[in-house]
């Protein structure tokens, strides 16, 4: 049989969209993590106080692991803070973790950005390295119990669509 012109197409049409799907599942990717309870933590926040993970419990929380140098961190962050500000008082919290040696130039950043939900500081990157987290941003989804739902490693525009789409969901849960 001859490969036509329109099976040599039809094959790269398929292979670029399997490709496309993979992108997209990699972006989308869980961790070792989904499924099991979060490893707790504390951080401290600006004000030097202690923020502890497991406080949050019967919350549905959202983790987002972020950086100042971070171009898609600072082009989510005020997605996030509108999603914050809208479910916050229905039971949704948003914990942003700052990896940054230096949190002054988080406070300037979160500052400038007018973002609102908290922020705690990990410049040791002990939490981070409990979450594995090896991309910028990461963010994470857990459910009222504790326990990681949802894992997204990266961010480019729309993500904010399916974050909306996995709150609703643990929220309605």
């Amino acid at each position: 049989m001859r490969n036509t012109s329109l099976e040599r197409t039809l094959r790269r049409v398929f292979a670029a969209a399997a490709t496309a799907v993979l992108l997209v599942a990699t972006a989308f990717a869980s961790t070792g993590l989904s499924g099991k309870s979060a490893p707790d933590f504390a951080l401290k926040n600006a004000a030097g106080e202690n923020v502890r993970l497991s406080d949050l419990r019967g919350e549905v929380v959202m983790i987002n692991f972020w950086a100042t140098w971070c171009g898609p961190c600072r082009e989510e962050m005020p997605l996030l803070d509108e999603m914050h500000s809208r479910y916050n008082r229905v039971g949704f919290t948003l914990l942003g973790v700052n990896i940054d040696d230096d949190p002054r130039r988080a406070e300037e950043m979160i500052e400038a950005l007018g973002v609102t939900f908290p922020v705690v500081f990990d410049a040791t990157k002990k939490v981070s390295e409990q979450y594995d987290v090896s991309a910028m941003p990461v963010t994470i989804l857990l459910d009222r119990d504790g326990v990681v739902r949802y894992v997204h490693k990266g961010y480019k525009p729309g993500y904010e669509d399916k974050y909306l789409e996995q709150v609703r969901e643990l929220l309605r849960e």
